[in-house]
């Protein structure tokens, strides 16, 4: 078969990145459809290069070296919507962008992803990530995934309950990590249904401007809550805004961690009142509190590379590598694990070159 995806060499990959750092692909390819995506995964094996599959690169880090193999960048477009009583089923190509793809459900007055607004990336990202925001994650409206076998090339789907959803965790990300490329996602949204406010924070920023005692259904509430979303993002420089350096990010760089409720209580015991959410498995502990109180406070830096000014868990290129982020990164992890014995894990792909 003719192959017809459009295919580059050399190319620079810190555009293609939302916190611009990282050497050149070796090779470059733009997959516009599924036999695209088919195509590329042909040409690499042929030529026995390594595959990095990239989406809106904002929680993908490549090294400052580059990349040696072929980045296949997923450019699949396209949304559905199927009525079902009070439900609608929502298909979107992978290669949709995020937020567009929510304002355009909460234009509809589709409830479910109204929290989840103002975040960068690609719909293909949301179940490999479990993505989620104050109080809401995918998983509560994934029914399916659409992928690609990468070793077969054979098509696959999987309803929502195979998936294996955790905390920003799936089977795309654990035990099937770099066997499929997502393609495809289908929500299960409500039809002029209720926001969920269920984060102190949010409720606190929707309280300042909106009475909730009236607060109803469908659209105007839905773009209420996600204006507040936004709003609150926008503060911590959690959006994308080319005015504001401290958004060159690739959002939040380190997971909450989940401990034992045994360990929450021997680390309070020793620090006193410690911040805590339940989890499955535990307790969830902010990464961003351990972060400040192990001595890094916002806008610490390290030469180009700097903790934001306004969100402790974002590092943030004022002109700095991939490596010296890195170095920050494990100076953050390694301060953590002496004050509290905690283990901090980066959220992030890093992508080395070889």
């Amino acid at each position: 078969m003719t192959e017809t995806f459009l295919l580059r060499e050399d190319v620079p990959l810190s555009g293609y990145s939302t916190i611009g750092l990282g050497g050149a692909a070796r090779y470059f390819a733009l997959s516009r459809s599924q036999e695209e995506v088919v195509q590329a995964l042909r040409f690499a094996r042929s030529r026995a290069l390594r595959v990095q599959v990239l989406g809106g690169g904002s929680n993908t880090l490549f090294a400052d070296a580059g990349f040696n193999g072929i980045v296949v960048k997923i450019e699949l477009r396209g949304v559905s919507y199927l009525e079902d009583g009070d439900w609608c089923l929502v298909s979107a190509a992978a290669g949709e962008d995020w937020d567009t793809f929510v304002r355009a459900c909460i234009d509809r007055g589709l409830a479910g992803l109204e929290c989840l607004s103002g975040i960068p990336g690609a719909v293909g990202a949301s179940p490999i990530q479990n993505v989620g925001a104050y109080g809401q994650e995918v998983r509560d409206t994934i029914v399916r995934v659409d992928a690609l076998d990468r070793g077969s090339l054979v098509a696959v789907a999987f309803d929502g309950r195979e998936c294996g959803f955790g905390y920003r965790q799936s089977r795309f990300k654990g035990n099937d990590k770099d066997r499929f490329v997502v393609t495809g996602v289908t929500f299960r949204l409500q039809r002029n249904g209720p926001p969920s406010i269920r984060y102190p924070e949010l409720r606190k920023q929707i309280e300042s401007s909106v009475d909730l005692q009236s607060f109803g259904a469908g659209r105007p509430a839905l773009q209420a809550v996600a204006d507040a979303v936004r709003a609150l993002r926008r503060r911590k420089s959690m959006v994308i805004d080319p005015s504001d350096p401290q958004s060159k990010s690739l959002g939040s760089f380190f997971l909450n961690p989940v401990i034992t409720t045994e360990a929450f209580e021997r680390l309070k015991e020793r620090r006193g009142e410690v911040p805590s959410f339940p989890a499955e498995g535990g307790i969830k502990v902010p990464a961003a509190w351990l972060v400040e109180q192990a001595g890094f406070p916002r806008g610490y830096r390290l030469g180009g590379a700097a903790i934001s000014a306004n969100h402790a868990l974002a590092l943030v290129n004022l002109g700095t590598t991939t490596s010296e982020l890195l170095g920050l990164a494990r100076r953050i992890q390694e301060g953590v694990r002496q004050r509290f014995g905690i283990s901090l894990d980066m959220e992030p792909v890093v992508v080395l070159q070889d």
